[in-house]
């Protein structure tokens, strides 16, 4: 729980990952380039206090995880969206039954997630069956852009990959966490395209499509498709460290968000350990449209606490204290502004 100027937030990080991306795991140059990725993003975005050594970065295991969000983070609760890179990655880069542990190990503070590829076809759905019930599976997360032998991805609206939607639907899997961002080298951007988001969408209303990274560099088609699709929702990951190194672009991504789509479907996400949350959630409740920025509303302290954490709550039926909830009927018409 965060507390400021006498409001208290409900932080829930909706995607954080626990990966093993040292060299003896990296199956590959692919490996190496992966992760080598990921800390330029990690350098360039973060503050230079918050800096990790690149050791430290490729494993930085379970005990860090929990000081980072749930000691320092102010994090009451975070969610698993492990990738699993198998071509990559020996062991896979996400630590799937560690942090499957770790979740069994502290159930009132995360949520795991699991994986599915359509490309295993019926071996992989009876794989799906027994992980969601070994896993008690509430979500899962998707990346259509993993590599699979020749396969250099695939699509949400595939045939086989419809079989999975309906499977998850048989089995009480509503949140599907689709990666729909910006590319990570060696992986391929047009297969993170959001396009493939509009069909499904509009097929399975019984799902919710998380769109994790809003669809970054594509926010524009996200919007137009989010905004006609109710079951659509839009993953604040990788967006949110420009508050910090482009503040005015943090300004039109979730003034767009706000506008296209609205404070209810919104969800905050340090991705972790891409980044850390503690300094992204004390800068964004500190943040404010800029007063020229004229085409976007003022950011209300409801709203604020709507991304943060209730949001997902709701997703996920999280057990929110009464003190952090909302009174009935504060949203976006709340006056009061955050300083």
């Amino acid at each position: 729980m965060y507390e400021k100027n006498g409001e208290k937030y409900y932080i829930c990080d909706a995607h954080i990952a626990l990966w093993d991306a040292r060299a003896e795991n990296q199956r590959n140059i692919h490996g190496k380039q992966f992760i080598d990725c990921f800390y330029d993003y990690h350098k360039n975005l973060s503050p230079a206090e918050v800096v990790w050594d690149y050791d430290t970065y490729t494993y930085y295991g379970e005990q860090r995880l929990l000081k980072d969000l749930f000691e320092d983070g102010y994090v009451d609760h975070a969610i698993f969206q492990p990738a699993i890179l198998s071509d990559f990655y020996k062991r896979g880069f996400g630590q799937t039954e560690d942090a499957l542990a770790l979740t069994r190990a502290h159930p009132d503070k995360l949520t795991y997630n699991h994986a599915w590829d359509p490309r295993h076809e019926e071996a992989g759905l009876e794989q799906l069956r027994k992980d969601a019930d070994r896993m008690g599976l509430k979500g899962v997360k998707l990346y259509t852009a993993e590599w699979n032998g020749d396969s250099r991805g695939w699509k949400l609206d595939s045939l086989w990959s419809r079989r999975y939607l309906e499977e998850c639907l048989k089995l009480g899997i509503k949140n599907i966490h689709v990666h729909k961002g910006p590319t990570i080298r060696p992986l391929d951007r047009d297969a993170f395209d959001v396009a493939d988001i509009d069909q499904v969408a509009t097929d399975y209303t019984e799902l919710n499509f998380i769109v994790e990274h809003v669809g970054l560099p594509r926010l524009e088609d996200f919007c137009w498709i989010a905004t006609q699709e109710p079951n659509v929702y839009g993953g604040l990951a990788v967006a949110m460290p420009f508050i910090h190194s482009r503040p005015r672009y943090f300004a039109q991504i979730i003034g767009e968000l706000l506008y296209w789509i609205g404070e209810d479907r919104i969800l905050f996400s340090s991705d972790y350990a891409l980044w850390t949350p503690k300094w992204l959630v004390e800068q964004f409740v500190d943040f404010q449209i800029p007063a020229d920025q004229t085409e976007y509303a003022p950011i209300t302290t409801a709203q604020k606490k709507k991304i943060l954490g209730l949001n997902a709550a709701a997703l996920y039926d999280l057990d929110v204290p009464e003190e952090l909830r909302l009174p009935a009927g504060v949203g976006a018409t709340e006056e009061a502004v955050a300083s």
